[in-house]
């Protein structure tokens, strides 16, 4: 299992939000049989039934089953996951007389650890059918908890007062305040991000290197900068890095880090490599092919970056706040 924490904020109590995810595998899609949404939907909400957990929404997608549960301090999001997982899998097989895998690996979990982050999660799985071309706006999707929870139609034994809950005590109040939080669509780099985030795609990777994996300690900050590299993936989020390395510096529109052989060019250089290091972006020896240059004179240089104080300080920087700045030298795409 991939698990990932919301960073800075405490803990749910009691227990723990959660939000977990499947994928279909390559030339695979769920839901074949259009009866196959309903009973997958039924199981959902069966294996919720148990004492101590509860079902927030669930979203249900050709090649996706998304579900946000509320887990009591003594379940494991294994456990539930192994009760889904099992099920739809022989379902799917039966129905398409397929023997290959069912899933694109194992699921992943991610924890909601916050009000904003569980809200957030909503409004991202709110809009995910329209992203990919399922609807024209949120509520339209059948095979979502949405529907329900908003009074635009009745689900069997679903019960939508923990999402409601979310957003307020009155039921009407509730609906309304959910409506306006999901009213503003997220914009493509924050769907890249979330989508980098639960592993629902791979961010390219630089030349030479692996493919990036998010299941580290920097991974928001890391999916914000990716995302924003746009389609170049790492490349992109390096060249976001040497702009606010040169901003910080008081060098932008000085220094070319990929031509200047002077002493600025190198410990921009250096300072670019020991952030794609520190943050999981990249190797230093990736960072030395993207700039041409020696990986041993690149690793001398990172070295005595690391001594220098000034360099130390900006290398001690929160990440989140090196990333937010990063992308704000960037255009935001609408």
């Amino acid at each position: 299992m991939e698990a990932f924490d919301s960073t800075g904020a405490l803990p749910m109590e009691p227990g723990a939000d959660w939000h977990l995810c499947w994928q279909a595998a390559v030339g695979r899609q769920f839901f074949a049989d259009e009866a196959l949404y309903a009973r997958v939907r039924t199981r959902l909400i069966e294996a919720h039934g148990q004492r101590g957990r509860g079902l927030i929404g669930y979203l249900l997608l050709p090649g996706e089953i998304h579900v946000v549960s509320r887990l009591s301090r003594a379940d494991s999001c294994s456990g539930l996951a192994r009760g889904i997982g099992t099920i739809v899998s022989r379902w799917v097989r039966d129905g398409q007389r397929l023997y290959s895998p069912v899933f694109a690996g194992a699921f992943r979990a991610h924890r909601l650890d916050s009000l904003q982050a569980l809200r957030n999660e909503l409004r991202m799985l709110a809009w995910r059918p329209v992203h990919l071309g399922l609807c024209k706006t949120p509520t339209h999707y059948a095979h979502t908890s949405l529907r329900a929870v908003m009074g635009l139609a009745v689900q069997q034994r679903f019960e939508p007062k923990l999402a409601l809950g979310v957003f307020g005590e009155a039921v009407p109040q509730a609906r309304q305040a959910m409506r306006a939080w999901l009213a503003a669509r997220p914009t493509q780099w924050e769907i890249h991000a979330w989508e980098l985030m639960r592993g629902l795609v791979v961010a390219p990777a630089a030349a030479g290197a692996r493919p990036m994996g998010l299941a580290q300690q920097h991974a928001a900050a890391l999916a914000l900068l990716v995302a924003a590299g746009g389609r170049e993936g790492v490349v992109g989020a390096l060249r976001l890095l040497e702009a606010w390395v040169l901003v910080r510096l008081g060098l932008h529109g000085q220094v070319d880090l990929h031509g200047s052989s002077g002493r600025d060019g190198s410990r921009g250089r250096a300072l670019v490599a020991c952030l794609a290091v520190d943050l999981g972006l990249c190797s230093a020896a990736a960072v030395a092919r993207h700039f041409r240059r020696s990986r041993s004179t690149l690793s001398e240089q990172m070295r005595a970056c690391r001594l220098r104080p000034a360099d130390a300080a900006l290398l001690g920087l929160p990440a989140g706040r090196l990333a937010e700045e990063a992308v704000a030298l960037a255009p935001q795409p609408r």
